[in-house]
């Protein structure tokens, strides 16, 4: 199996360069992702079933005010499990793929470290969940415990990140690089949108993605590595 994408790949255009990302290694991306997703979730789970503390309720903003609940936010809720495979998808290098898998990895155990450790629970929201059977679900499955960071939004953060990389380096039009961004904006909406994350949750979500995507994306840079 190649590790590496040849040569003459990158002076093919940006389309042909993704065709040729998605191909490369990709039975161990396929099951690597899957692998991750499962042990994630389980890990997942396990904390918020056995916290160490209780959970405090994490306070409200104006801001969480202006954001009205929508069910249309659900689809982009749920598009964030699409969003985070896209980046290893369309890496060009083992070497960069395992990193990405260690530093994402090394995200979502610290956000877990913190819901363990210090516990947050979003306010109670006056609304009647039996009436969107498709946010029921997600209520159902979730305990308290998961507010801040936004663990949803730091992986989307720390993603968009590494998918700008990406483009610039395969020399993505512009368009594509803003429906990223575009894309992570949205599920930054849907979870507040969803009740699923207050505003301070989002923020304290969004440095964490920063932090974790800059101290990789550098590691990759000093290492040489091709993303």
């Amino acid at each position: 199996m190649r590790h590496y994408l040849p040569e003459f790949s990158s002076s093919q255009p940006w389309h042909r360069q993704i065709v040729d990302r998605v191909v490369l290694l990709w039975p161990l991306k396929a099951v690597g992702t899957m692998i991750f997703m499962a042990l994630f979730f389980w890990g997942y789970f396990a904390v918020l079933n056995n916290p160490l503390f209780a959970a405090v309720t994490m306070p409200a903003t104006f801001v969480d005010a202006w954001i009205p609940f929508s069910t249309a936010a659900f689809p982009a809720y749920v598009s964030l499990w699409v969003y985070v495979s896209l980046p290893p998808a369309l890496i060009g290098s083992l070497p960069s793929l395992l990193r990405f898998g260690v530093w994402i990895a090394a995200l979502c155990l610290f956000c877990l470290g913190i819901f363990w450790l210090l516990p947050t629970a979003v306010p109670m929201a006056d609304i009647d969940w039996t009436l969107h059977p498709e946010m029921a679900v997600i209520k159902g499955l979730d305990a308290a415990g998961n507010a801040c960071p936004s663990l949803h939004v730091a992986s989307a953060v720390f993603s968009a990140f590494w998918l700008q990389r990406l483009f610039r380096n395969i020399d993505a039009p512009r368009w594509l690089r803003g429906i990223s961004a575009v894309h992570c904006l949205v599920i930054l909406w849907s979870t507040i949108a969803t009740r699923q994350h207050v505003v301070l949750d989002v923020v304290a979500g969004v440095a964490v993605g920063v932090l974790f995507a800059w101290l990789s994306l550098r590691q990759v840079e000093r290492a040489g590595d091709t993303i």
